[in-house]
């Protein structure tokens, strides 16, 4: 089954040993649980924007030909393709959190996601992306063919995902242990027409659901999609069936951060229909992954770059405070903050700049964005907030019965998303001592805001209990006996929802067309926090900054 994350993290540190030994003797005896670690990204920048009279005077101005403001997919994305295109004055700069949405950690040896952990296989419109793997040797062949040769290193291995249900795991995502012949119908009858629509074109010769979402037909009848959610499409079209609602609102907030009645009808289609990528080294539906997620995808973003800049020094510490355009050139105050949390700054002009920021950041950052036909109020789209928290395993817990760890497992109308297993690409003779699993969670139970003010406000041991919600009712207690090592990331404006009516909303379609001395590129302007919609955003962006 096609399914796809975007989610958020970035944490890092270690656990301390105490007066009665290592806390790893005592967590694995089940007499005390692992104490977290908390971060959350972002937060000393925002408060740093938010007292923006109080930062210090500049020590001085860098210039460069093109600036991108942002260090995560669109402007990673940007700064390749101008290297590629043998443009070597830019600087990147690196805001809060390096890779962002992709960003990655390890334990010693072992690498995991803090944020994305895959990517399909590319359909055919997504030549941005199949251009990019095969820039990295993760297409060896035919990359522009409809069966191109992927690395076997990185297509996912059976068993990919499980469900938990009732004590038992059972193969794949979608119910079906214990469910009746009544509700496998109406599963099957949802996948035919998804299938049908992967193939179906619009009356404007567009797919009507495609990646970049941008080249998607704008037929009438298919954009109408988007005045109602998913949930009421599903009941309009007879779909009653429990467990096929509990897979589509799991799949809506494991994508989108948002339950299927907050979601439109339009995006939660296109998460079953819009891709369609195929391998002639692999099954349909086969996905991308790493130990280490999409922050592999960074690394080789960054070697790339660097190897072909001939400089290291492309990328530069710091995040914007504001952008003024000015004759002839926009100048962008920036900010650095030290391990001390001292802030200095500096300005960085440049013929144009690339805004590879969140709109939620970029509405404070730009004061003139009403300008470009952007109007907050109207046109900023909902942000879910999420938690990633990364278990460090010393042994691996006692399993239910049923089909073994998978990369991706899930527990059927559980709290969270499920976890991920990043030792799971690994080859190896015996099953590793020694694993990270990964829990996923879109905190949607509240409203958005009544969860910020939870995350604020929330004790850690508030936050353990609440990123062991879908490890405990796998593992009970034996959770405890074997996770030695616990990083939480707090993330309060995570993603992009599609929310129902998102296709329409004018700032975002004017932030697409701007063509002048700022440029915008994130996946923002998609409504979809998606890689491959980032990477086309800032792809498209170096084009036109070149001309």
């Amino acid at each position: 089954m096609d399914r796809r994350t975007f989610l958020f993290a970035g944490a890092a540190g270690a656990v301390g040993v105490g007066a009665l030994g290592s806390l790893t003797d005592l967590s694995r005896t089940g007499w005390i649980e692992t104490t977290p670690v908390i971060d959350s990204p972002g937060m000393r920048e925002g408060h740093a924007l938010r007292d923006l009279r109080s930062l210090p005077a500049p020590s001085g101005t860098l210039e460069t030909d093109i600036a991108i403001l942002g260090a995560g997919a669109a402007g990673l994305s940007c700064a390749w393709q101008l290297a590629r295109a043998g443009h070597k004055n830019f600087v990147v700069l690196a805001g809060p959190e390096f890779g962002g949405n992709a960003a990655g950690g390890r334990y010693g040896e072992l690498g995991y996601p803090k944020g994305a952990h895959y990517l399909p296989l590319p359909s055919m419109k997504s030549t941005h992306l199949r251009d990019m793997l095969a820039d990295f040797g993760v297409i060896e062949a035919d990359p522009f063919t409809a069966r191109p040769v992927f690395d076997e290193r990185v297509l996912v291995h059976a068993p990919d995902e499980r469900l938990l249900i009732d004590g038992q795991w059972q193969d794949g995502l979608v119910p079906t242990l214990g469910v009746n012949h009544a509700e496998i119908a109406q599963q099957q009858r949802f996948f035919a027409y998804t299938d049908t629509l992967r193939t179906a074109v619009g009356s404007d010769g567009r797919k009507v659901f495609c990646i970049p979402l941008a080249q998607s037909s704008q037929e009438p009848r298919w954009r109408a999609l988007d005045k109602r959610s998913f949930k009421q499409w599903l009941l309009d079209e007879g779909y009653t069936a429990p467990s096929l609602h509990w897979y589509l609102n799991y799949a809506c907030r494991d994508d989108f951060g948002a339950g299927y009645e907050h979601v439109s009808a339009w995006a939660g289609l296109h998460y079953f229909s819009s891709r369609g990528g195929h391998a002639r080294n692999a099954e349909d539906g086969a996905v991308l992954t790493w130990p280490d997620g999409l922050h592999s995808m960074v690394t080789k973003l960054s070697t790339s770059i660097t190897q072909r800049v001939g400089k290291s020094t492309w990328s530069m510490p710091g995040f914007a405070a504001r952008v003024d355009e000015k004759p002839g050139s926009v100048e962008v105050l920036c900010v650095c903050i030290d391990s001390h949390n001292v802030l200095s700054t500096f300005v960085l002009k440049a013929r144009r700049v690339v805004s590879a920021m969140p709109l939620f950041v970029a509405q404070h950052v730009m004061p003139h964005l009403s300008a470009y036909g952007f109007d907050a109020s109207r046109d900023l789209p909902p942000r879910a907030p999420w938690l990633v928290s990364n278990f460090l395993m010393d042994g691996m817990p006692r399993e239910a019965q049923g089909v073994p760890l998978a990369w991706d497992n899930v527990v059927y109308r559980g709290e969270g998303l499920g976890y991920v297993v990043s030792t799971h690409q690994l080859i190896r003779l015996s099953p590793p001592q020694r694993s990270v699993f990964s829990a996923y969670q879109a905190l949607d139970l509240n409203t958005p805001d009544d969860t910020r003010r939870w995350l604020a406000a929330a004790h850690p041991d508030d936050l353990r209990t609440q990123a062991a919600i879908d490890l405990l009712p796998a593992y009970g207690r034996d959770l405890w006996r074997h996770a030695t090592a616990l990083e939480i990331t707090v993330r309060g404006h995570a993603m992009a929802t599609p929310d129902v009516g998102f296709l329409s909303r004018p700032g975002l379609l004017a932030l697409r067309d701007a063509d002048g001395p700022v440029l915008f590129a994130h996946a923002d302007l998609s409504g979809m926090s998606l890689f491959e919609e980032a990477s086309y955003w800032g792809v498209l962006a170096a084009n036109r900054a070149l001309g």
